[in-house]
């Protein structure tokens, strides 16, 4: 007998010795063999990464996030009850019944009606329920996240295979297909399909949005780093999330001016959902824009997964990481959709401010993290803070507005606590979005970050929805809003604190990080040495 040991090493794999106890003559043919085998998986690794993104590649990633981010934070929650309003008949006595709710206060009429038929329980259903336009809003929310969930279940094969370019283009096909007739039928049970088909449609593209930052990272740092040079991961994934994030920002504060124009043409004493509905058609031509990210999208998968493995979609819950990472994805989604809802209505309805200081709380709401972000990015390395923190960070500043919000909801507010309120708690929701998917990205093995991808997606999708019902189930009553989010937002903070959720021990069981006495190695659990008796 014979004892080969075969070394890979640097990729240059080779029979380091051949041990000889007598005078037989090596097999030379299976030890040739036993080299290539060892050698086979270690470059297969390699090959899996590939090409390095370019800056069109990823400039195409920010484009699609701001043709994007504004669909679940502006066109969902604001553009389409605007809509359904316009849908409502006007109570007569509207005028003396806002009278008696809001002593003191002087509001335009204009102002009062849009107010009462946004809040008002006007839709009545053959079953003889009644609800607002802002609770119809949240049942076609809602079903479009039950639409999303088996839909996300099939894609997330071929979001780990060949089709990921494929299905980002058909979501966002389908969902401006449902921005496009938003006015056309004056029937308000219609906007049910409408809103179900864009909630589902941009849960999925989110999931494919996400997935392909999940590549980017991994061919920018490389499949496995040693403990000690994970700072290069978190700061090449925050760079890609932070600047997207403020890129869709953008886009966000872009469609809410032009929502705030448009309200200004609408006619009052008429169902006129024309001028809104241009606000729709809109989105949905500036959401087909980003489909552009495809072509500067370069394929790096390979055969999708086998339907044999049943269990792809669930393969998250193996990583207790990433489990924490959804929970704070989830209670971060609904905070900061809750504060901005329930702002909102509370701006409106009860602050009466001047048409235009809605417009300017908007533009500070959404511009401001194009700075708080950007001058974020360069300080992460210098005070060394990881993505866990930095979602402690966000819900620390969700805490402090909501709070705020809270102590002072029978207050007067003036022009600079609507500034405040909105930069801070603006910064909160672009941290909480930028770090969360980061997190849960770190925590996603080679190959599997689709499936972890439409979790995010989903996830997301389900705190937004919870919080905008939360937001506006009690307007006039800023109070529900203000404390259902200041209880999500420590509740957030103690899960990440106290539930042992790491971005460095995600990344070392996902296999992007190693110790530093092992051997570089392509594929996560191939030893430095093979050894084969011949």
């Amino acid at each position: 007998m014979k004892e080969v040991t075969v070394e890979a090493d640097g990729g240059q794999g080779g029979a380091q010795g051949v041990q000889e106890k007598g005078t037989v003559r090596p097999d030379i043919h299976n030890r040739a063999m036993k080299i290539l085998r060892a050698r086979e998986p270690y470059n297969n690794g390699y090959e899996e990464v590939g090409e390095k993104p370019s800056g069109f590649e990823v400039m195409g990633w920010y484009l699609y996030e701001f043709c994007f981010y504004f669909v679940q934070t502006v066109l969902v929650p604001v553009v389409f009850p605007l809509i359904i309003t316009q849908l409502q008949p006007l109570s007569s006595d509207s005028l003396q019944q806002w009278a008696k709710t809001h002593p003191g206060k002087h509001c335009s009429q204009k102002e009062i009606h849009l107010y009462s038929k946004l809040t008002n329980h006007t839709i009545r259903t053959s079953g003889g329920s009644n609800f607002s336009s802002l609770e119809w809003t949240s049942i076609a929310w809602a079903t479009g996240l039950a639409l999303a969930a088996p839909i996300l279940g099939f894609v997330s094969f071929h979001l780990d295979g060949h089709f990921p370019k494929l299905i980002l283009a058909s979501a966002t096909g389908i969902g401006v297909f449902f921005c496009l007739p938003a006015g056309f039928f004056k029937v308000t049970a219609i906007f049910i399909p409408y809103i179900a088909g864009i909630v589902a449609a941009s849960t999925v593209a989110t999931a494919a949005h996400t997935h392909h930052l999940g590549l980017m990272i991994r061919c920018f740092t490389g499949p496995t780093l040693k403990r000690s040079q994970f700072s290069i991961r978190q700061a090449v994934s925050s760079r890609l999330s932070l600047h997207a994030t403020a890129a869709g920002c953008l886009g966000a504060a872009i469609i809410s001016s032009f929502t705030y124009h448009m309200l200004r043409e609408l006619n009052d004493n008429d169902r006129d959902v024309m001028s809104l509905w241009v606000v729709s058609i809109f989105s949905g031509l500036i959401w087909l824009v980003g489909v552009l990210h495809i072509v500067t999208a370069i394929s790096r998968t390979t055969d999708s997964i086998s339907f044999s493995s049943r269990l792809h979609p669930f393969s998250i819950f193996k990583y207790p990481h990433a489990v924490g990472g959804l929970a704070g994805v989830f209670l971060s989604s609904f905070t900061t959709m809750s504060i901005f809802t329930g702002g909102v209505i509370f701006i409106v309805g009860q602050l009466c401010i001047k048409p235009l200081h809605l417009l300017y709380f908007w533009l500070t709401y959404f511009l401001f993290p194009l700075v708080s972000l950007s001058l974020l990015q360069p300080l992460l390395h210098v005070i060394k803070m990881n993505s866990v923190k930095m979602q402690i960070v966000g819900f620390i500043l969700s805490l402090l507005s909501s709070g705020f919000g809270f102590y002072y909801g029978h207050s007067h507010w003036k022009w600079g606590h609507l500034v405040l309120f909105g930069a801070i708690q603006s910064t909160a929701t672009g941290v909480l979005h930028a770090f969360g998917r980061l997190l849960v990205l770190d925590c996603a093995p080679s190959g599997k970050e689709g499936a972890f991808s439409i979790w995010y997606a989903w996830m997301r999708a389900a705190g937004l929805c919870v919080g905008f019902t939360v937001g506006s189930v009690a307007p006039g009553r800023v109070r529900t809003a203000f404390g259902a989010a200041f209880c999500t937002a420590i509740a957030g903070i103690v899960v990440l604190l106290f539930g042992n959720i790491s971005d460095v021990g995600g990344a070392v069981a996902a296999g992007h990080v190693r110790e530093e006495c092992e051997r570089s190695s392509g594929v996560t659990g191939l030893d430095s040495k093979e050894s084969a008796r011949v």
